[in-house]
């Protein structure tokens, strides 16, 4: 009988054979790894401010909390080990959270689940004045209005429209952050008196009653029996959105089925060549998720070659009409009821 992969082998695995794998299996931990550091560090943060709570950090299979139970955060699996990075980014084309400063910008988000939850800070009307009510529902898509100076920015696709608590957890992230330089950076925005309202909140908030809340581990990766397969196939059809919307139209103004251009590159062949460039720019721009960048792409590579486009012209031209098509394309994606639920952090 064949042995099923374990914990003392997967790292030399194979990526077919690594997805064969059960998280459980992966025995990863927070420990002994540089996440343990940036917990460390976002609880010094909470300390210098005189915030006295140490949040505490888990391996499961997303970033999460659950700020009505524990003081604790929930870390993805695959940032617990560079195989698992890599393993990452090849199936879902990044690593959310993968450096430093971005896993910070999480842990920061996720502390202020965490501060407003032990606290109640929601019972307060001018909490709710600023913020709204956090027991509106939380819905299944939003529709973001990117210009809007209401809000904070921080985390992608303006997560602080979102929901009154993710508000409220966005601003706390940026107010937490000692670069952020948010007095400066939020002058003139309605945002500001969230970020005042925050200041003064947390100066006062050794003198309000917290909350007990035990340490708990919420779906711990020591009881995830799903395999690293069965993972990736959710998580791509969550990114995969079913997005109706053509661009014959579109693509007829920046390509060309001329016979005569019979030597121009196919317009396929020249956004496969581009469209690792592509994708990383226009996702910079939206901070939309690449992976549902790359479907996108992949209908447009299809819809060329079945139009028998062509792509004359200078390769420099062509390639910022593409991005702004592809931009286009992504923002009305944004607003579109077809977008699956998103994940509420």
């Amino acid at each position: 009988m064949k042995q099923t992969p374990t914990r003392k082998n997967w790292q030399s695995l194979s990526d077919a054979a690594l997805l064969k794998v059960r998280l459980k299996d992966l025995n990863v931990k927070v420990e002994g790894t540089w996440l343990e550091q940036c917990l460390e560090d976002v609880n010094g943060e909470l300390a210098q401010r005189g915030i006295r709570l140490t949040a505490h950090g888990w391996i499961s299979d997303e970033w999460f909390s659950v700020p009505k139970h524990t003081t604790g955060i929930a870390i993805p699996f695959y940032l617990a080990h560079p195989r698992l990075m890599r393993l990452e980014r090849k199936m879902v084309l990044e690593v959310e959270g993968g450096t430093v400063r971005d896993c910070m910008r999480i842990l920061r988000h996720e502390a202020g689940h965490v501060i407003q939850q032990r606290y109640a800070l929601q019972r307060s009307r001018r909490w709710q004045k600023l913020f709204g009510k956090s027991s509106v529902k939380y819905p299944n898509h939003y529709r973001p209005k990117p210009n809007s100076k209401n809000y904070v920015q921080h985390l992608r696709l303006w997560y602080a429209q979102s929901h009154p608590d993710e508000d409220f957890a966005e601003t706390f992230a940026v107010w937490l952050n000692p670069r952020s330089a948010w007095r400066k950076r939020y002058a003139g925005w309605p945002a500001l008196k969230k970020l005042e309202y925050v200041d003064e909140l947390m100066a006062e908030i050794n003198t309000l009653k917290a909350r007990p809340m035990p340490r708990l581990r919420i779906d711990p990766i020591s009881r995830l029996s799903q395999t690293l397969g069965e993972h990736y196939e959710k998580k791509r059809a969550y990114y995969t959105v079913d997005f109706p919307k053509t661009y014959d139209r579109d693509l007829h103004k920046i390509f060309s089925n001329d016979t005569t251009l019979r030597r121009a590159p196919t317009a396929a062949a020249f956004i496969r060549r581009n469209r690792s460039k592509l994708r990383k720019l226009v996702s910079k721009w939206t901070g939309e998720y690449p992976l549902t960048l790359e479907t996108i792409i992949d209908r447009m590579i299809g819809r060329c070659r079945e139009l028998k486009l062509r792509a004359p012209g200078r390769e420099a031209d062509l390639f910022m009409n593409f991005a702004v098509l592809l931009t286009a394309q992504t923002s009305q994606l944004l607003y579109h009821r077809a977008r699956r639920e998103w994940i509420a952090l």
